[in-house]
């Protein structure tokens, strides 16, 4: 019988309606979990990290959860680990354990959009999909999973692209890795994945988000905080205001690794043009492109590597692995 880990961390999966606080607050707990799959045949552990929203994530709650789940994957009488986590930052944990958790045991991640108070909770559901696809041997490899309404993603594309839709997880523009039916999990694409020796995250990392006009205060102003890295969510496939340019190279030239990732939804970083400020100009400049990250998962991915104490040709060459397309 396969031995499946459920690590709790909160978020609305683990929430009811509670009339003194005026709305939904976490009250479920590994118990409550335990009892919602008692049919399935499978030995399950259920261990509480924390019961938080994920909107009161910080850094050492990430870090926290990586810690826990690396351990439990270390362990052989273990076969998946399936994670219970709130909606607003779970695409950030899912990069992080992606790239620092060795081994190929699956890593799987789930919530829920509607509280255990509400008609239609799906937390059960989602929950009971994931230990199911962190017990298949199809998930094997794969790296970290977000499983919501018997759909399968990479953590390396998926996003949360609504608030209150049930089927909030996509992967724009890829699409998911597979689905959950009643004949088991069916994997439709692989990704390869590599995993980064880190012993901490670099906190000096910083996103900043480009719109029409805008000047680069933030920018400058991140720099002159002691910043080690920033991603820049730039225009269309990657290009910014001309008048960034200066501010990007002294950055650069001061030790701060940039990285340009799109603020679109999807596609890749990249174009065609010559103009001042497009993707020519930058990468001539020093700076990562993003490749198929979005910025957040660019910003964890940085940390990632920077926490790791890799720098100049390393750091590139790890860079390129990580955020390009590599099926």
């Amino acid at each position: 019988m396969k031995h499946i880990v459920i690590l709790t961390t909160g978020g609305t999966i683990a929430m009811r309606y509670d009339e003194t606080a005026g709305g939904a607050v976490p009250a479920l707990g590994g118990a409550d979990f335990r009892a919602a799959l008692a049919d399935l045949p499978l030995a399950i552990t259920v261990e509480e990290i924390c019961n938080l929203p994920s909107a009161h994530f910080t850094l050492d709650t990430l870090w926290a959860i990586r810690q826990c789940a690396a351990a439990h994957a270390a362990r052989p009488d273990i076969d998946g680990i399936v994670i219970t986590h709130g909606t607003d930052v779970l695409e950030e944990t899912a990069m992080l354990l992606d790239l620092t958790v060795e081994g190929d045991k699956p890593l799987v991640l789930t919530g829920a959009m509607r509280t255990a108070s509400e008609p239609g909770y799906d937390g059960f559901a989602n929950l009971a999909a994931a230990v199911r696809v962190a017990a298949s041997d199809a998930a094997r490899g794969l790296g970290a999973l977000v499983v919501f309404n018997d759909t399968v993603h990479a953590a390396r594309y998926v996003t949360k692209t609504h608030t209150q839709a049930l089927d909030t997880f996509r992967s724009p523009g890829w699409g998911p890795l597979g689905r959950l039916d009643a004949d088991g999990l069916h994997i439709a694409w692989r990704v390869a994945r590599r995993t980064i020796p880190c012993s901490r995250l670099e906190r000096r990392v910083e996103l900043i988000k480009l719109a029409v006009g805008m000047e680069p205060d933030a920018l400058r102003q991140a720099v002159a905080r002691g910043l080690r890295g920033v991603v820049l969510e730039a225009l269309g496939g990657g290009r910014v205001p001309p008048w960034w340019l200066p501010v990007i190279g002294q950055a650069v030239e001061g030790g701060v690794t940039v990285v340009i990732a799109s603020r679109c939804p999807a596609g890749r970083v990249g174009d065609r043009y010559g103009y001042a400020g497009a993707q020519r100009d930058l990468r001539a400049m020093g700076c990562l492109p993003a490749g198929v990250l979005n910025g957040l998962k660019a910003r964890i991915g940085l940390m990632v590597l920077l926490g790791a104490g890799l720098e100049g040709d390393a750091l590139r060459a790890a860079w390129a692995q990580i955020a390009g397309a590599s099926e």
